[in-house]
């Protein structure tokens, strides 16, 4: 299998709620230093940053009595890359339904929280993932997964369902996945990650004029959460 070579990075995983342990062990297992970011101090000297699956509200609720709101929105903005999956696709988004509380909202995309179901309602599915290295598809874990309803400004679909619903979205240094790529054996996701540069414009800013781009499948609404 053909893998992204990144050297050895201090990657940070958002570890206030969900399944930060995933991640780390994943990082762990590919030679990276991992920090589990519980206070705002726990961001400084990172090379990147993972905002993992788990419940959103309760997520963006710990943001806010950490008063890590607008240094996790500075990390963004400073160029290095930033990945949500799951509820960290929610948290990125600029827009998001029945969210009872603000997000870190700095990235141009819509998502619908918990568009596919309950998590009896889980499946997997095989993706073909634009940028990513290797020519087997990325097989994808969807649990109580919420979906991209549009991208607009600088943000780009990377990768879709068959039926064109969009799950997985990426702005210059910023990406975010419905899936859950921590619960496979595949680490091509999070070599690919941090091997992201800064050469396209870093996330949030100024905007430019919305650029739309929906998701085209037709799926019902799901319960609250996600």
């Amino acid at each position: 299998m053909t893998q992204t070579t990144t050297a050895g990075k201090r990657v940070g995983v958002l570890a206030l709620q969900g399944d930060f342990r995933e991640h780390r062990e994943m990082l762990q297992a590919l030679g990276h230093e991992t920090v589990e970011v519980r206070k705002v101090e726990h961001l400084a000297g990172l090379d990147a940053l993972i905002i993992p699956g788990g419940e959103s509200t309760a997520i963006a609720r710990l943001i806010l009595s950490n008063g890590m709101l607008e240094p996790l929105r500075e990390f963004c903005a400073a160029g290095k890359p930033v990945w949500g999956t799951c509820a960290g696709a929610i948290l990125l988004a600029r827009e998001v339904d029945r969210l009872d509380r603000p997000g870190i909202e700095t990235m141009d995309i819509a998502v619908r929280r918990n568009a596919f179901g309950r998590q009896i309602d889980s499946f997997e599915a095989d993706l073909e993932i634009e940028g990513l290295p290797g020519e087997a598809p990325f097989r994808a874990v969807f649990i109580r997964a919420p979906l991209i309803e549009r991208v607009f400004g600088r943000a780009k679909a990377i990768a879709r369902l068959d039926d064109g619903t969009i799950v997985a979205a990426r702005q210059g240094n910023l990406l975010a996945t419905a899936f859950h790529p921590e619960l496979t054996n595949d680490p091509r996701m999070h070599e690919w990650f941090l091997a992201l540069g800064t050469d396209e414009p870093p996330g949030p800013g100024t905007r430019e004029a919305p650029r739309l781009e929906r998701t085209t499948g037709a799926l019902g609404g799901g319960a609250s959460g996600g």
